[in-house]
């Protein structure tokens, strides 16, 4: 039986979802150092695009950034929390936003971790290795 997009075998994959190629790059990788597959996104919507495509492996993490234009990491979780497909992922916060590291709206809009930038790539492995492992808080497996 082959795998299909849900139950893939093999590495983890990661959706790594930032405007800046160059973070895209430093995560890619350090995640696939790790031993994850992962796939990019510029924005919010491409992030969506490819997530609520069927015909594509569900990500076990979603990494997003917190500020991007047109549609950012806020946008994104908002979309990513009410597809009943995608509420299972765990999602984790990247930004530049000191303030958004204490924010009770971080886990309140649905994020499962949040990491600061500028960022160490090992922390970033270590939680996404985390949640891969684990899945969301409170929920178990995704």
């Amino acid at each position: 039986m082959q795998p299909g997009p849900e139950d893939p075998g093999g590495a983890r994959l990661v959706l790594v979802c930032d405007d800046t190629e160059a973070i895209r790059r430093l995560l890619r990788i350090n995640l696939e150092l790790a031993g994850f597959d992962v796939e990019e996104a510029a924005d919010g919507h491409e992030a969506m695009a490819r997530l609520i495509d069927t015909s594509r492996r569900r990500p076990d993490v979603v990494v997003l950034d917190s500020q991007m234009a047109p549609y950012d990491g806020w946008w994104a979780i908002a979309a990513i929390r009410s597809h009943p497909r995608l509420d299972p992922v765990p999602v984790v916060l990247v930004t530049a936003t000191a303030t958004d590291l204490v924010s009770p709206e971080v886990s309140g809009a649905g994020f499962d971790a949040c990491v600061g930038k500028p960022f160490d790539p090992d922390e970033v492995v270590e939680v996404v290795s985390r949640l891969a492992a684990d899945g969301r808080a409170g929920r178990g497996r995704p």
